[in-house]
């Protein structure tokens, strides 16, 4: 082996440099650059382990992109390491190999009863609440398993999108809608007046869940005529993370039983969903830290 150039122990540069350097089209001043800092270690190595550090701290973690791993730096604030933009967050995770890229979307699998009573649309696509408990929106998702099909049922709050409410059954019957109502409000009673988005699903305007609603004192309000996608995008767009993050390429559902798929989700949501997954739509606070602030800074004001 011959080299063109290198450099000794004592830190002497040997061989023919400007020859070689205008054969190989850099300046002598680009390669003694090159030699200078080539021993250093990388200015981004710190913020390098604080991230896989974070990709560590749950399973799901891996799925974040750059808003989200940027916003977990901020919450996490690691000592002696400083947070640079999330364009040079981006930057470092392409580096790394950990940048995120959603693969799949789910679609809806409600079916509209054209023949029920209807309620009307009291969210109109405003999914924003300054408030705990003020406007929810609900769905159903299914998943395939070894010995059928799992429907999740779950209620989000607009507020902090935690899961306040969350049942899941081998069927899509109105008593699997009717049983998300219950457990949200045994966890929150206070969700009495609190308006609740569904779409038009039979499930939705049955009189048995209309009984429910009038039961726990909520508001009921549906998708516009037309049954239009968006007027349930927020809740639809869970699903599509819930699917992406915990699914996806990590579990064969196919292979599992709905009681096994069932404590999976379970974790899940209630697990890091509710409390340790960052959120970009709460400014990357956890649901529940989200609500925690609230209440701290109402009861510092009253």
């Amino acid at each position: 082996m011959r080299f063109i150039a290198y450099k000794t122990e004592d830190g002497q540069k040997k061989g023919k440099l400007a020859l070689y350097c205008r054969v190989l089209g850099v300046s002598r001043q680009g390669f003694h650059k090159y030699l200078k800092n080539r021993d250093k270690p990388w200015k981004y190595q710190p913020l390098a382990d604080t991230m896989f550090d974070i990709l560590q701290e749950d399973e799901c973690n891996d799925t974040y992109g750059r808003i989200r791993m940027h916003q977990a730096l901020l919450l996490k604030k690691p000592d002696g390491v400083d947070i640079p933009s999330e364009r040079t967050v981006y930057r470092i995770m392409e580096k790394l190999g950990i940048s995120h890229t959603p693969k799949r979307k789910p679609h809806g699998i409600t079916k509209a009863d054209k023949e029920a009573q209807k309620s009307d649309d009291l969210i109109k696509r405003n999914f924003q609440s300054e408030a705990p408990l003020e406007k929810c929106v609900t769905d159903i998702t299914e998943i395939k398993a070894l010995d059928g099909k799992l429907y999740v049922s779950a209620i989000f709050d607009c507020f902090n999108v935690a899961v306040v409410g969350l049942a899941m059954a081998d069927n899509m019957r109105a008593e699997l809608c009717i049983e998300t109502l219950r457990s949200a409000y045994m966890a929150y009673p206070d969700i009495r007046g609190c308006i609740i988005h569904s779409d038009r699903g039979s499930q939705y305007t049955s009189e048995e869940y209309r009984k429910a609603i009038a039961k726990y004192g909520i508001r009921q309000s549906m998708n516009s005529a037309g049954g239009r996608c968006h007027d349930n995008a927020r809740c639809e767009s869970m699903w599509a993370r819930m699917k992406e993050e915990l699914l996806y390429g990590r579990y064969d559902t196919e292979k599992m039983t709905i009681e096994e798929l069932k404590t999976l989700i379970w974790r899940y949501f209630m697990g890091y969903w509710n409390n340790r997954r960052i959120c970009s739509a709460n400014g990357g606070l956890p649901p529940a830290e989200k609500r925690r602030r609230y209440e701290v800074e109402h009861q510092s004001a009253a």
